[in-house]
């Protein structure tokens, strides 16, 4: 695949061998103006900021996935096939659906359950179950032992709807009760698909989400908090990209 792509207009070399990508094209902003040192701007295609720079001098690079399975697997397949990227580390928000995980935890997806449709383009005899790259998965618990992070290690859901017809939530409260009781830990939107996506090319991926709200309690972290709160996943996900170079 050649680039620049259709929805990257980078050149090749722009990006480091291990992408961040939060949802939010502004929190790709905030990531790389407070965090990275000497940031460029390498990709603004649609407004999905996407800078490189260096953290504790590794090159690494942030830019924004949108909102859902399909964006991130569109630029996760770009990423992957034409920048020569190597590593992909999502880093976002979940509602937890489970008693013991709360607002402000953060939760390390070692597997995604979905109910996309985006794995039938592989045309696999059964379910594939997309899992995270453990090498990623197991320096990014080491990271949260070493910051004092409180974190979870599990399964998610990467749901397509955000707004269910019955209820105006991603799931309703009796199918959320048939994930939990499967024990998986929350709910977000991306991973699967970009675990399917890595797993296919033969690269590494992983999803670290903090707990913004809890969809049995109905606890929500306040909007002043979020920033604060996020701070300690992004500090986990640029410290386990530092490990990957050593």
């Amino acid at each position: 695949m050649n680039c620049p792509t259709p929805h990257i207009n980078a050149k090749l070399g722009d990006f480091g061998q291990t992408v961040l990508m939060p949802g939010d094209p502004l929190r790709a902003k905030y990531i790389a103006e407070n965090f990275l040192e000497n940031p460029v701007l390498v990709n603004n295609v649609r407004g999905v900021q996407g800078y490189t720079g260096t953290y504790k001098g590794v090159k690494i690079s942030v830019m924004a996935s949108g909102m859902g399975i399909p964006s991130i697997g569109i630029y996760s397949y770009e990423l992957f096939n034409a920048y020569g990227v190597q590593n992909i580390i999502r880093i976002g928000s979940a509602g937890s659906i489970n008693y013991d995980i709360h607002v402000r935890d953060i939760v390390i997806a070692q597997g995604a359950c979905t109910d996309s449709n985006f794995m039938h383009q592989y045309h696999l005899d059964g379910t594939y179950a997309p899992i995270a790259s453990f090498e990623l998965l197991r320096k990014a618990v080491e990271t949260c032992e070493e910051v004092g992070a409180t974190y979870h290690v599990g399964n998610v859901l990467s749901t397509d709807n955000f707004y269910n017809d019955d209820e105006g939530m991603p799931q309703p409260l009796d199918t959320v009760e048939m994930w939990k009781k499967m024990g998986v830990m929350a709910c977000e939107m991306e991973a699967s698909g970009l675990y399917a996506t890595a797993a296919r090319w033969g690269k590494n991926a992983l999803c670290i989400c903090t707990i913004s709200d809890h969809m049995l309690t109905h606890e929500e972290l306040p909007a002043e908090e979020r920033q604060t709160s996020f701070r300690e996943m992004m500090t986990v996900a640029l410290e386990t990209a530092v490990k990957l170079e050593k």
